[in-house]
């Protein structure tokens, strides 16, 4: 039995070739990206290379040398909303993570920048019908969640995209809860800037994330690249402008193993939606998801009545070993949006491994748990 429902804040189990791939690179290679000219290195690099081309791809994008890597998604959005060209207005949808909303205010506090919420329906996606009556300029930009990680809703992007083109800003996706599960389309929908990480949906390593952007960022970290080592300052040619200091290699090895060797499914999308309306049936419980059933993910929260979500996340663990994700998940947006702060929620979020009797224990769990 798969007892572990808490992928949302990071995905359990990994593929077996993520831990053969690490050992391999730190076994018999061992080299460094871009620093030199022999084997070891040249290998590296080879890797590395074809990391960013898979991460490129997963995320519908054909220009792979604007593929930065970082250390996870937060780092990579404090790099493009701190390093884009000057903006005077942000627009956010209301169930952004706090990856988001900490480094927006520290700009508005620095910056003077205006922090202003996206119209939404009650589930907090995005109202696209009142989208065309607000006073956007130019020099907007737009931030939004493709998958919440508190209701699992997911954003209707191709719309929001279309808008942000017509009345071209520039929009960013934090596509951090989103890929592995759900189609991120780069290209397609014409995004300015792209945040993820791999140690969720893409079931890789934790320590190794990154994003894409079409603009060319100011460096939030300047350092040696193995390019231009005879100048001061930080290169213009991306990658390089920001991936200063020795990269995080075993974590690339490991996922663009997991980039590799996505596994199939276990379950169905009906056996994830039965435990959504099986756990809905229970007396006193709330569950918190996408009104619409189609752009639910397989993540949802719950709350009960007249029990504390961490009592809950305790006696699923304590009495049946069950792993999950109690609070408010970094997200007090999302929870102040949907009605659930302080106090928050207990939050399941499935992955490929789980099974159809996975999620009847679970059910069964969460019915005991509750009374």
């Amino acid at each position: 039995m798969n007892l572990y429902f808490d992928n949302g804040s990071t995905s359990f189990p990994k593929p077996a070739q993520v831990s053969l791939a690490i050992a391999e690179y730190l076994t018999t290679c061992g080299g460094t990206d871009g620093r030199a000219a022999y084997g070891r290195v040249q290998q590296a690099t080879e890797m590395t290379e074809m990391c960013r081309d898979n991460v490129a791809e997963a995320i519908g994008c054909c220009e792979a040398e604007k593929v930065a890597f970082s250390i996870n998604a937060t780092t990579a959005l404090n790099w493009i909303l701190k390093g884009m060209a000057p903006y005077q207005r942000v627009w956010i949808s209301p169930l952004e993570h706090n990856a988001v909303m900490r480094p927006l205010t520290q700009l508005a506090q620095t910056r003077g920048i205006e922090i202003c919420m996206l119209p939404a329906l009650s589930d907090g996606t995005v109202d696209i019908e009142k989208l065309t009556a607000l006073p956007v300029t130019e020099n907007d930009i737009v931030v939004i969640n493709h998958t919440s990680n508190v209701n699992g809703a997911i954003q209707p992007m191709a719309q929001i995209a279309y808008w942000a083109k017509i009345n071209q800003l520039r929009l960013v996706l934090d596509s951090t809860q989103s890929l592995g599960y759900t189609p991120v389309f780069t290209d397609a929908w014409e995004l300015h800037a792209v945040a993820f990480t791999g140690h969720k949906g893409l079931l890789g390593p934790t320590g190794i994330g990154g994003f894409f952007s079409r603009e060319l960022l100011s460096p939030l970290v300047a350092g040696g690249t193995g390019s231009k080592s005879d100048q001061y300052d930080m290169p213009e040619e991306t990658p390089d402008r920001y991936e200063a200091g020795t990269p995080n290699l075993t974590g690339i090895a490991g996922l663009n193993a997991a980039l590799l060797h996505r596994p199939e499914p276990l379950h169905t999308r009906e056996d994830f939606m039965s435990l959504i309306d099986e756990i809905a049936s229970f007396d006193g419980v709330r569950v918190l998801r996408a009104a619409n059933p189609a752009m639910q993910s397989e993540l949802i929260s719950f709350t009960h009545a007249h029990v504390q979500p961490s009592t809950i996340g305790n006696r699923l663990f304590f009495d049946n070993d069950i792993e999950v994700r109690t609070g408010l998940h970094c997200a007090p947006l999302a929870h102040k949006t949907l009605n659930t702060f302080p106090t928050g929620t207990v939050r399941i979020a499935a992955s490929p491994y789980h099974t159809a009797a996975d999620f009847e224990l679970l059910a069964k769990a969460i019915h005991h748990a509750c009374k």
